[in-house]
């Protein structure tokens, strides 16, 4: 029986074999598209992201240049009556305080220190936790019993612990960061070891191993960029965290040394005087303010911007 078409006998020659090549059909469907390109395109599309990104560099910047080039002592008390609580002018851009301290010089060594520490509390935090919480996902015996750890640390009241451990240990920076670190590290690793689950689960997974794609394949690239987006992401949510959690332990009389500028010390100072000099607390507030906010919502930001769902 001969093959026909639309009523034209099909013939051998009107045909041309093609050699079939295994190493080009995997490109079937290929195209240049980048997690990480489109993630930060998708994110730097959003106007607010660009503005905080900029304020947060700035603030960053001077921070931790301002201290090295300034030449200022924060703790310089001056005898002169007449320099003490003064307002804003040329010479003390955000006035002095009761005992004839610069303000202005004060807030930036006060922001270098408080994000020192919250740069600190955030890496232990988040690099323990997500460490963890990758065995966790992947080691399924050890479930029962980290289950039961994190349900005996979450259950005791945050307040409770950071007071009793901050009464135990010496107040310094390496308290506060113990203090905090210790019992953020497993709210990390349960969130990390769920997303793990999630990812070894999900459908595309599940498809790359019945097509027999190799192990190192799939974890390099279809967990790890989901991982080191959310890593990120919880990086820039614990900073603003552990900030205030500073402030939080300055105001219950179990943070940082009063000799130690940060802006929890700063603002608990200055909230003694805010009926008579309401800037001395202001200033340092405003600045405390900024960061917080700019991260926190730069960190939300990030995770939008990392979910395949919005790449355009």
């Amino acid at each position: 029986m001969e093959d026909m078409y639309n009523g034209v006998k099909l013939t051998d020659e009107m045909f041309e074999g093609l050699n079939f090549d295994n190493r080009v059909s995997e490109e079937g469907g290929y195209s240049n598209y980048s997690y990480w390109k489109s993630t930060i395109r998708t994110f730097f599309k959003n106007k607010v992201s660009r503005i905080l990104v900029t304020l947060i560099i700035t603030l960053l910047l001077f921070s931790f240049l301002y201290p090295v080039f300034s030449g200022t002592d924060p703790n310089q008390v001056t005898l002169n009556m007449d320099q003490w609580n003064t307002k804003s002018s040329s010479e003390h851009l955000f006035g002095t305080d009761g005992l004839g301290r610069d303000i202005w010089a004060r807030t930036w060594y006060g922001t270098r220190n408080s994000l020192m520490l919250a740069f600190t509390i955030a890496l232990v935090e988040v690099g323990v936790g997500s460490i963890v919480g990758a065995i966790w996902g992947y080691v399924r015996k050890i479930d029962p019993f980290m289950i039961e750890l994190y349900n005996i640390i979450t259950n005791v009241p945050s307040t409770v612990y950071l007071v009793l451990l901050t009464y135990i240990m010496k107040p310094s920076f390496t308290t506060i960061v113990i203090a905090l670190a210790s019992r953020g590290w497993i709210s990390e690793a349960k969130f990390m070891r769920n997303r793990i689950l999630s990812l070894r689960e999900s459908e595309y997974n599940v498809a790359s191993q019945c097509l027999g794609t190799p192990l190192m394949r799939i974890v390099s690239k279809n967990i790890i960029p989901h991982l080191i987006s959310l890593i990120i992401m919880e990086t820039a949510l614990t900073i603003p965290y552990s900030i205030g959690s500073e402030v939080f332990l300055g105001f219950i009389g179990l943070g940082l040394p009063l000799d130690t500028v940060t802006l929890g010390n700063m603002v608990n100072q200055g909230r003694a005087y805010f009926m008579l000099y309401p800037y001395q607390m202001l200033y340092p507030a405003g600045v405390l303010c900024l960061i917080t906010v700019s991260f926190y919502v730069v960190g939300n930001k990030f995770a939008d911007a990392s979910d395949p769902k919005n790449h355009v």
